[in-house]
């Protein structure tokens, strides 16, 4: 098994530079992978995760990818184990430039705000070791260094918008390096969330699009992330990439193999939401522990991990079918039943 920092080399100039799993257990951050690149004269990173193991690992894959005078740092998103290192542009002695997601920089500011919310969502199922802001006080501790922000930071939509066309489909995002480098728009995972193309290697990265079929996070959009899904599948189909990537996946998956799995979690998608839905189809309300339990036993059925499969994700999974299906919290209690309110006539 591939450890933190590893590289996976794509070809000459492109490199994957491995993460890890979340552990909470034991204290332990998770760290999404990155992508180093070489397109002309320029080093793109993609993501630059967290912790200093991994930043020098960044450095080291800098190295093997080579000659560049120049540096461009793409963030995909901005959750801790993706933006730790983000200065890391800045250190490099050339020209440097770094992109985030205007929508994400309001959790980047203040992370700690952004993740009380999202477990406040959950406070009442029996999965936070602590009320949720100091469970997430506890969490963003772990994520050392945290260093989001460089020197040359700029929001992509800073930029003017650009409509990309690959193959079939149609975009929105903004490309680098003579078109050489796409980032497109996805915004499912969170709502900020971009993926990025890498045209001359063939490399698609979807980055946390691909954590599951179900997206755990407050501001996530279910149904963007199974459109992002579908259009990866569909680039991979017309040869318009031939790999595939993503944030917390140890490996490369290549052609048939990438798409299949894509399939799969459509599949689990479509199959997640009809579990959910024959369990709130009895009479009167639904209780969240009773349903997070029974939803997190279809998910095992289903084969579906995620990227952090752990009770809290699970539970914050549980809560998102909840909203999908038209069901909301019958009051402001933690604890409160759920149901489907009714419908007003005039």
């Amino acid at each position: 098994m591939a450890a933190l920092g590893d590289p996976i080399g794509i070809d000459d100039r492109t490199v994957l530079v491995v993460g890890r799993e979340l552990d909470l257990a034991h204290g332990r951050p998770d760290v999404a992978n990155a992508l180093v690149h070489r397109a002309g004269d320029t080093l793109v990173l993609v993501d630059t995760g967290v912790t200093e193991p991994f930043r020098t690992a960044l450095r080291e894959a800098a190295g093997r990818v080579g000659p560049w005078s120049r540096v461009l740092l793409l963030t995909t998103h901005g959750h801790l184990d993706h933006v730790g290192n983000n200065d890391l542009a800045d250190a490099f002695g050339v020209p440097a430039e770094h992109y985030v997601p205007a929508p994400d920089l309001d959790q980047m500011r203040d992370p700690v705000a952004y993740w009380a919310r999202a477990f406040e969502r959950v406070a009442g199922l029996g999965v936070l070791p602590a009320p949720p802001r100091e469970t997430a006080e506890a969490v963003v501790a772990l994520f050392r260094p945290l260093r989001p922000f460089g020197a040359t930071t700029r929001t992509y939509e800073e930029r003017p918008p650009e409509r990309i066309r690959i193959g079939s489909l149609r975009f929105g995002g903004w490309t680098f390096a003579d078109g050489a480098v796409r980032v497109l728009r996805s915004q499912g995972h969170c709502a900020g969330h971009v993926i990025v193309h890498l045209r001359d290697c063939g490399v698609l990265h979807l980055s946390d699009e691909a954590n599951g079929p179900c997206g755990p996070m407050a501001d996530a959009d279910q149904l963007k992330i199974q459109t992002v899904l579908g259009s990866a599948a569909r680039l991979l189909e017309e040869g318009e990439a031939e790999l595939l990537t993503d944030g917390h996946t140890f490996a490369v998956r290549r052609g048939a193999g990438a798409v299949s799995h894509l399939d799969r979690m459509l599949g689990q998608a479509a199959a997640l939401h009809a579990a959910a839905l024959e369990l709130t189809a009895g009479p009167g309300p639904v209780h969240p522990d009773v349903f997070t339990a029974a939803c997190a036993e279809a998910a095992t059925a289903l084969g579906v991990a995620g990227a952090n499969p752990n009770p809290l994700f699970t539970a914050m999974m549980a809560v998102n079918l909840l909203h999908g299906l038209g069901l909301r919290p019958e009051s402001p209690a933690p604890t409160a039943p759920w149901s489907r309110p009714g419908f007003t006539r005039a």
